[in-house]
Order: C-alpha cells, then structure tokens, then sequence
C-alpha cells in the first residue's frame, strides 16, 4: 500500500489522505482524478445547517508520502514540504498547533492572530462559507507580526463556516460567528 495525499499547494497542508494499492514510489493520481472539481470540506453550524467549503482541484497537489497513520484522523495537522527541486518530500512534518483563539469573524473581515510571530512572512488561505457563495481570502502574515486581517463583507451576527490555513500552522476547520 502507499500513502497519498491531497494538500494545499499554497501553504502546504494536507487536506485529505488515501491508502492506495501500489509501490511506495508511484506517481500520485492528479488531484482532479482523487476529488473531482472540488474537494468539499463540511462544519457543523448548528440547528442542522451546514455549511461546505470547497477547494478547487487546481489548487490542490497530490503526493506519494510515507506511511503516517496520524494524518487519516487529523489531516489539517500535516504539511507537505518541498525539496529544493519543487518536489514534495517523503515525510509529512506535523504542523504546530493553535486550537481555540486566533480568529475572529467580524463584518468587515476575517482576523487571523498566530501564537508566535514568524520569522519570514506566513502565506494563509481562508475559505468563509456565505449562503451559496465561498469568500476566497488569501494574503500573508509578515515576518516579526503574529496577525493579519483579510478584508471581507459580512452581514453581522451570522455564523459562517470558516477554513483558515496558514504556512506552519495547522489548518483550523470551524464555526464562527460575526461580531
């Protein structure tokens, strides 16, 4: 069996998992032919409401990786990171984790607060589930500042689904409710 994943070519992070029959070494599926158009990412709102939030397929990658049975429970955990070639290595760092706090939903947009400061400047993709419309926010955090606020328009008081990704963090998939 190999290990195949299906990450966020932006930032890295692994969004979904797969045993697949095969050597090791084979070259991953596209990762159209593992999702389809999109991969849908799903958050409780409550009261039976869901909201989805999908990643386009052209935004994804796939890779052949080694065998890390911690990635299928928790994949948002995991990164991929790549050689100096461009090409994902074997082995599926775990990201640091940031649960509870650091972000907050407000009209006017999106603020992602990290616990530490990064050295060198933080790529984040977020995703805000809106009705029938996903709001695609992407920028970065720079180097020495542990927040940023992504600019978007909310009515006040909704709850959305939110999926935030920031380089060297793991992913955060949840409610949120606008302030």
């Amino acid at each position: 069996m190999a290990l195949t994943v299906v990450y966020a070519s932006a930032t890295g992070h692994v969004v979904g998992a797969l045993a697949r029959p095969g050597p090791a070494a084979s070259a991953p599926p596209d990762p159209a032919a593992l999702v389809g158009r999109a991969l849908p990412l799903r958050v409780a709102l409550g009261a039976g409401r869901t909201a989805v939030l999908p990643l386009h397929a052209g935004e994804l990658a796939s890779a052949s990786v080694d065998d890390e049975p911690a990635v299928f429970a928790d994949p948002l955990a995991f990164g991929v990171d790549l050689s100096a070639d461009g090409r994902p290595k074997p082995v599926l760092p775990r990201l640091a984790a940031w649960a509870g706090g650091g972000l907050a939903l407000a009209a006017d947009g999106l603020t992602v607060t990290v616990p530490l400061a990064p050295v060198r400047a933080a790529r984040i993709v977020a995703l805000v589930s809106g009705g029938q419309d996903t709001h695609v926010l992407a920028g970065e955090i720079p180097a020495g500042r542990d927040r940023v606020t992504l600019p978007l328009a909310l009515a006040e008081g909704g709850t959305h689904g939110v999926l935030v990704l920031v380089t060297g963090w793991a992913g955060r998939l949840e409610k949120a409710r606008v302030a």
